[in-house]
């Protein structure tokens, strides 16, 4: 036979489990009541421990005189007793505030804090109805127990209006949408992440939420110089300030544009005057720096739509780039290595026609992301060689 205390406290543990909130909260009228197995109290503790059972019984009556919500009874007959007696069977919540009222009432460990989660909860969900952000609040109570609830709000209405690229290389303070201030994304960034995580399957976590929405980065990104041949400069790897890359030409005649940083170890060494520049992602507005006008770069990125995109705004400020490993025959050549793209990237109007074509096609399939480090180093060894 279990208390009202110790039950209580198993509520109140409840809480914490996301799935647990979830169906409470979000489940609809099937969601409610909880109904909580008492257990009988057993022969021997009618017969040799009186005192207890009428504790219990008394317990579980005062639950009812304090409106904690209701109480089941079964009449009972035990042996060696001539009359039943009525026990407690069951405990009934119809409703949240009878499981708030009941934590409460028996003092369990957090329940302070549970009442004021509920409390805002309510608030929260009534306020995001649209964008399917009630889950994820529901879920993530972390993400937000420290934030002002009017600006949980602002935040969903603000993850609402932004999509992929929508920047358009300018600052993120710079964005003039309702509920925004020019300080906004820099004191909510990991909230406004999670929320167009939501809508995007994750890609704003993946590139980063000045990546994701094509923002100049107003703190420097960091970019990895690696030489691909000795003597081209004093160390072997070093990471370098975009806006200082972009200031100080780098010797020699060739410039190898990479994606991603990952991708080190698939290049071919040594390469003659040939110089990589690893990690820039959508960071990519240092490209304008006038000595690079003066050398050969090439380009390689994923083969999906975020990285023609990628191609697509290096070449802007770089004409003559030249794209490697990103054309149709290399994905159909390494089509079983290719994984699905959860959100595409915004279309580009100024792709060129073949890369416009694989832009579509990769659209159309089911697995449409071949990632670069997917590449054997072989081919991507010939692909430099022939650049």
């Amino acid at each position: 036979m279990k208390s009202p205390q110790a039950l209580a406290a198993k509520l109140a543990q409840q809480w914490h489990s996301a799935d647990w909130r979830e169906r409470q909260l979000l489940g609809g009228p099937a969601a409610w009541p909880l109904m909580l197995p008492i257990g009988q109290p057993a022969t021997q503790v009618f017969i040799n421990n009186a005192t207890a059972l009428r504790q219990h019984l008394q317990q579980w009556r005062e639950v009812e005189q304090h409106n904690l919500g209701r109480v089941q009874w079964q009449d009972r007959r035990y042996r060696g007793s001539s009359d039943t007696i009525a026990v407690p069977t069951h405990w009934r919540l119809d409703k949240p505030s009878h499981y708030l009222a009941a934590i409460g009432h028996f003092k369990t460990p957090g329940h302070a804090q549970i009442k004021a989660d509920y409390a805002r909860l309510g608030t929260l969900i009534a306020a995001v109805e649209r964008g399917g952000f009630q889950r994820l609040l529901v879920r993530r109570l972390a993400q937000w127990r420290e934030t002002p609830a009017d600006a949980v709000i602002a935040a969903a209405g603000i993850a609402l209006q932004l999509e992929p690229g929508c920047a358009q290389d300018k600052p993120l303070r710079a964005l003039a949408m309702q509920g925004n201030d020019s300080k906004f994304f820099e004191r909510h960034a990991g909230l406004l992440t999670t929320l167009l995580d939501e809508r995007f399957d994750g890609e704003a976590s993946r590139q980063g939420l000045t990546g994701f929405l094509g923002a100049w980065a107003e703190e420097d990104h960091w970019l990895l110089i690696a030489p691909l041949a000795p003597g081209l400069l004093p160390f072997a790897r070093q990471r370098v300030p975009a806006s200082e890359l972009m200031a100080t030409p780098l010797p020699d005649s060739r410039i190898l544009l990479i994606e991603n940083e990952r991708c080190l170890h698939q290049l071919p060494q040594p390469l003659a005057g040939t110089i990589a520049i690893l990690g820039a992602g959508l960071h990519l507005s240092w490209l304008a720096a006038p000595w690079l006008q003066q050398r050969h770069v090439a380009y390689w990125g994923d083969l999906d739509t975020w990285g023609l995109r990628m191609l697509a705004l290096a070449r802007s400020h770089l004409p003559q780039l030249h794209p490697l490993l990103m054309d149709k025959s290399t994905f159909d050549a390494h089509a079983d290595r290719a994984v699905a793209e959860p959100v595409h990237a915004q279309a580009l109007p100024d792709l060129r026609p073949e890369e416009a074509a694989l832009d579509a096609y990769l659209r159309e399939l089911e697995c449409g992301r071949l990632e670069q480090e997917f590449l054997p180093a072989d081919r991507v060894a010939r692909a430099i060689a022939d650049w």
